[in-house]
């Protein structure tokens, strides 16, 4: 990743699955930008930020054309171009992540699906705009997108439209030598899985039921994510790659568990 440039979005603390992948590009040479939204964000990455060598911070709000437009106009005026950008935004109103899906609001659906799902096409089109020599782009999805995931409720279809969106987004981008993918890890101790219901249930029964017996890890998130933006995954694009110590090949849960 050595001479590589590219945007980590969706940094929260030391513990958010973007900063592992900030974490692992930084370690194998990248240099790197942030986004956060607001100030009480933005005190939290800074540190984060310095810690990999970085002073590049922008202030993003993805439900607003302008806050984008600047962001990215940033990037041109301070790099010229990126080679890849790292999308790890998402968002639901928590208080509809602990009830029945058939309840989910008109208001929160739209929410969850803008935030979701189409910013991730909305910072793809001004991203392109800044690889003339092609790149790499990637998102954050979940099983719960094509799997009933208790209390994930209208955050599964918004990531069954996400990865949806990733294989257009490839096809679209491919002539540009623009590769696009989603990194699908298992539950995570993170500050956005903290506010699905149940998530300590879901997290021990994924560790003691997946053929690893192991959740997923930053490190191993962090390397795939290396492997997507480097020269090593030039061929791959379109792909949603599981990291979940393999719980998603599961038909039942394991015998010693029943």
């Amino acid at each position: 990743m050595t001479g590589k440039r590219g945007l980590v979005m969706g940094v929260a603390n030391d513990r958010s699955i973007a900063w592992g992948i900030a974490s692992a590009l930084a370690a194998e040479g990248a240099e790197l930008a942030f986004s956060y939204q607001g100030e009480a964000f933005g005190k939290r990455v800074e540190p984060l930020a310095a810690s990999v060598g970085s002073d590049f911070l922008v202030d993003v709000d993805v439900m607003d054309d302008a806050s984008l437009d600047a962001a990215f106009a940033a990037l041109k005026d301070r790099w010229g171009k990126i080679d890849f950008l790292v999308h790890a935004i998402a968002y639901s109103d928590k208080n509809e992540l602990t009830g029945r899906f058939i309840n989910t609001s008109r208001e929160n659906f739209r929410n969850s699906l803008t935030i979701s799902c189409y910013s991730f096409i909305d910072v793809a089109r001004r991203a392109s705009e800044l690889m003339p020599d092609g790149g790499s782009l990637i998102t954050l999805t979940y099983q719960g997108s094509n799997r009933v995931t208790p209390f994930y409720n209208v955050m599964g279809v918004a990531k069954a439209a996400l990865e949806s969106s990733v294989r257009y987004l490839a096809n679209d981008l491919g002539p540009q030598q623009i590769r696009v993918n989603a990194i699908s890890p298992g539950p995570m101790k993170t500050l956005a899985g903290a506010a699905i219901g149940g998530a300590r249930k879901t997290f021990k029964t994924t560790e003691a039921n997946a053929p690893l017996r192991a959740n997923a890890t930053l490190e191993a998130i962090g390397g795939t994510a290396s492997y997507l933006c480097s020269d090593y995954g030039a061929c791959t694009s379109g792909e949603i790659i599981i990291v979940d110590g393999g719980y998603h090949v599961l038909g039942m849960m394991q015998p010693e568990n029943m």
